[in-house]
């Protein structure tokens, strides 16, 4: 059986009383590209949607660069649309593998993490998405010399 997931969703927020329907994402360009360099002398960095900082509102959130140095021992993810009966966050590295990628990369696998890693807060407006966080985390991700970045939504 197929399931019509934008007309459901049109109809279930048109239910919820709004008006407009959602614009839905339309990219016809890429915004990425090929990595300049192979996977050996790559820096690598990491960009997740879990709450690094769970005491900053929600409605103020917006993206930001963490050390990883100060990498949380748990993220804040009880907010976040995910199935909390059959799944859990308990283990960080299940959603945030540092532990692994320093091992890969202290084995040479790539050349570095680089000094920062990312938040992006789940955000519903691509105008916010494309106009404020994104070139947040690009500005970082340049000055830290970042080659590839690893996105984990949660």
């Amino acid at each position: 059986m197929t399931i019509d997931y934008i007309s459901r969703t049109k109809a279930y927020y048109r239910a919820l009383g709004f008006e407009r329907d959602y614009t839905w994402a339309n990219n016809t360009e890429t915004p990425l590209s090929k990595p300049r360099v192979t996977l050996k002398d790559a820096t690598v960095t990491l960009i997740t949607t879990a709450v690094v900082e769970p005491s900053i509102p929600k409605p103020v959130r917006t993206a930001a660069s963490y050390a990883f140095s100060e990498v949380p021992e748990h993220f804040d993810t009880s907010e976040l649309a995910w199935d909390k009966v059959t799944t859990h966050t308990r283990d960080r590295e299940s959603y945030f593998p540092i532990n692994e990628l320093k091992a890969r990369s202290a084995q040479g696998e790539f050349k570095a993490l680089s000094q920062h890693f990312h938040f992006v807060p789940t955000e519903y407006s691509q105008r916010h998405t494309l106009e404020v966080d994104a070139p947040l985390i690009l500005q970082q991700s340049l000055k830290d010399n970042v080659d590839l970045a690893i996105l984990i939504p949660l």
